[in-house]
């Protein structure tokens, strides 16, 4: 493989920052070390900024080099996108990144690859499951699912479903603490929050048809739903989470569903979002078809 041009340069550096080390990378890249450090150099003069910091122990991104790699993983997914839109001729195949909320992409994403995976098997599946935001334009996934309204964007989205939210709390915690009769009683209660710059500061509840919001306060926070839930059954506090999260727990009774009767009955939608247009890669489009079709065998996740 030639690395002498632009898009060569962008892949070795791309690796050295995803691999860790200019060894690892070499490894990767069939490179020796020093082939690698020479490639990485010769950026550096071209550019005039140095893009890493090294040590011997670790290697760090200078601001320039953070927007180098930035613009190097869209360049890169561009081309490999025009490439395989040239040569597959609609077959799907290639490399497919997936990014999906941990709790989500257990619970309802892994159980649908097999069946996937033997409908396309020349599609390589390369899932990511973190609550961190995949950046797509910057190459970190091609389809990525999220919850929750989307800001506006030229990413292409795919309504799959809707889940509701529900509020709950261990036998354990509710035998010491009691359990709230009405929304007002939570401001007695330890409440389980989300940290993340979507999530309501508010819980919302209905009562006599009218909506209102109560704010909340507890001594934990967290950017997984899946971890909420670990903390509700642990009897830390009450958490108000999706209910596909806990539907194993509601049901072998290691949490307790609470003030349903004020529950407003909201919906958080799901999308799959991903890069449009016709350049899209048929992995992708069949991928996000396959979602579509599948999302009502979801644990309570409906159109």
């Amino acid at each position: 493989m030639d690395f002498n041009g632009r898009s060569g340069e962008m892949e070795v550096f791309a690796k050295v920052v995803d691999a860790g080390s200019l060894s690892a990378a070499a490894r990767e890249l069939g490179l020796t070390p020093s082939a690698v450090s020479r490639i990485i150099a010769r950026a550096e003069q071209r550019l005039g900024t140095r893009l890493l910091l090294r040590t011997t122990r670790a290697i760090t991104l200078t601001t320039e080099g953070e927007a180098y790699l930035r613009g190097a993983r869209r360049i890169l997914a561009d081309l490999l996108e025009v490439e395989e839109a040239i040569t597959d001729q609609g077959v799907p195949r290639g490399r497919l990144r997936v990014s999906a909320a941990l709790g989500h992409g257990r619970q309802t994403v892994v159980p649908l690859l097999t069946a996937f995976s033997a409908l396309y098997p020349q599609v390589l599946v390369d899932l990511t499951l973190s609550d961190e935001i995949a950046d797509i334009h910057g190459g970190q996934a091609d389809v990525a699912l999220r919850f929750g309204q989307l800001p506006d964007s030229s990413l292409s989205a795919r309504c799959i479903g809707h889940t509701g939210q529900v509020v709950v709390a261990s036998p354990d915690y509710l035998s010491r603490c009691g359990a709230p009769q009405v929304p007002e009683d939570l401001a007695q209660h330890n409440c389980l929050r989300f940290n993340f710059r979507r999530a309501a500061p508010d819980w919302p509840f209905r009562r006599a048809g009218e909506d209102f919001s109560l704010k909340v306060t507890g001594n934990i926070e967290c950017s997984s739903g899946e971890a909420l839930a670990q903390l509700a059954r642990l009897g830390a506090g009450i958490a108000r989470i999706g209910t596909f999260t806990v539907a194993d727990e509601l049901k072998n009774g290691q949490l307790v569903a609470l003030l349903e009767d004020y529950n407003p009955g909201d919906r958080e939608p799901l999308h799959a979002v991903f890069v449009g247009g016709p350049a899209m890669p048929a992995r992708v489009r069949v991928f996000v078809d396959f979602l579509v079709e599948h999302h009502q065998g979801w644990p309570l996740l409906s159109a």
